[in-house]
C-alpha cells in the first residue's frame, strides 16, 4: 500500500511540472478563462441534465452512475469550490457539514367498543450527520475555451446512513396491547452506532469547457485508494412473552441486540460521483 501511495504522489506530482494554458479572451478583451486570484464555485449539473431527459424518454436509461471505490465520500450536497493560484494552478476544496432530526408522531385509535376515537400517541425520533472534507491540487493545461486538467486529492468523511433512533410509545407493552407499535415481534426503543469514518486519496483527469466568460462545464475520472470503518451499532427491542426458557409468566422484558464493526479497503477507477460540474468563476 505504501508503495501505491507513493506512485500516485509521485505520478500526479512530476506532472504538474507540464501545465500551461493561453489565457482566453473574446473580442472585446473580456477574459473567458480563469486568472490568479479568481475563485470558483460549483454545481453538478448532473440533475439538471436527467430532468432534462425524463422530459422526453419517461426516465428511461437516463440515470448516471456514481461511484468512489466504496465510499462516495464526493457527496452531490458537498459545497465545491476552487482558489486559482495562476492560471495554470488552483487549490480545491469540498465541505459538507450535516446534521439532521426528526420526529414523526403516529396516532393510533385504540377505541374498540364504539366509533368515538380514542387516540395514543407514538414518537419516532432521528439523527444524524453527515461530514465531508477534501482538499487537493490541481493543475490544467490548454490553447481556448477547452482546457484539461489533473491533480491530486484527499477525502475524509464521516457519518452514514444509520441514524440515531429513539422511539416513545404510547402504551405499555403487555398482553392487551402486544401488537402495538408492530411488536408482535418486538418493537424498537432505540438505536444508536453504526457511523462510517473514511479516508480517501485519488489521483484525477478532466476536461473543462468555457462556453461564457468565467462560466464552464466539467467532467472528470479519477483512480484512488479508500479505507472506510463503520462502528458497532446497538440496538433495544422491548418483547412481551416469556423471556427466556425457564419463565413461566409472560412479562415485558428488553434485549440489547449488536452489529459488529466492519472495515474494507478498496483500489478503483471512479467518475467523480457521476457529477458533471458548472463551475462559476469570479
Amino acid at each position: 500500500m505504501k508503495k501505491t501511495l507513493f506512485f500516485v504522489t509521485a505520478l500526479f506530482t512530476g506532472a504538474v511540472a507540464f501545465g500551461q494554458t493561453t489565457e482566453v479572451k473574446e473580442a472585446d478583451g473580456t477574459v473567458v478563462t480563469p486568472q490568479a486570484g479568481d475563485w470558483a464555485v460549483g454545481m453538478n449539473a448532473a440533475p439538471l441534465f436527467n430532468y432534462v431527459g425524463n422530459m422526453f424518454n419517461g426516465s428511461t436509461g437516463n440515470t448516471l452512475n456514481t461511484a468512489f471505490v466504496n465510499q462516495t465520500p464526493q457527496s452531490a450536497n458537498a459545497i465545491y469550490g476552487k482558489y486559482f493560484v495562476d492560471e495554470n494552478t488552483a487549490y480545491r476544496g469540498q465541505l459538507r457539514l450535516m446534521q439532521r432530526s426528526g420526529t414523526s408522531i403516529v396516532l393510533t385509535d385504540t377505541n374498540t367498543i364504539n366509533s368515538t376515537p380514542s387516540y395514543v400517541e407514538d414518537k419516532y425520533k432521528q439523527s444524524g450527520a453527515n461530514v465531508v472534507l477534501g482538499f487537493g491540487l490541481e493543475k490544467r493545461r490548454g490553447h481556448n475555451r477547452l482546457q484539461g486538467y489533473y491533480g491530486a486529492e484527499a477525502l475524509i468523511t464521516f457519518g452514514g446512513v444509520n441514524p440515531k433512533v429513539k422511539n416513545e410509545y404510547g402504551v405499555a407493552l403487555d398482553s392487551v396491547n402486544i401488537a402495538h407499535g408492530g411488536a408482535v415481534n418486538g418493537r424498537v426503543i432505540e438505536a444508536k452506532g453504526g457511523a462510517t469514518f473514511g479516508v480517501g486519496v485519488r489521483g484525477f483527469i478532466g476536461a473543462e469547457y468555457f462556453f461564457a466568460p468565467k462560466i464552464s462545464i466539467a467532467a472528470e475520472y479519477g483512480w484512488g485508494l479508500s479505507y472506510a470503518k463503520t462502528g458497532e451499532r446497538t440496538t433495544k427491542t422491548q418483547y412481551y412473552g416469556f423471556e427466556n426458557s425457564s419463565a413461566t409468566t409472560k412479562t415485558t422484558y428488553e434485549v440489547e441486540t449488536k452489529t459488529g464493526k466492519s472495515s474494507s479497503f478498496g483500489i478503483d477507477t471512479d467518475n467523480f460521483g457521476g457529477a458533471i460540474r458548472l463551475m462559476f468563476h469570479f
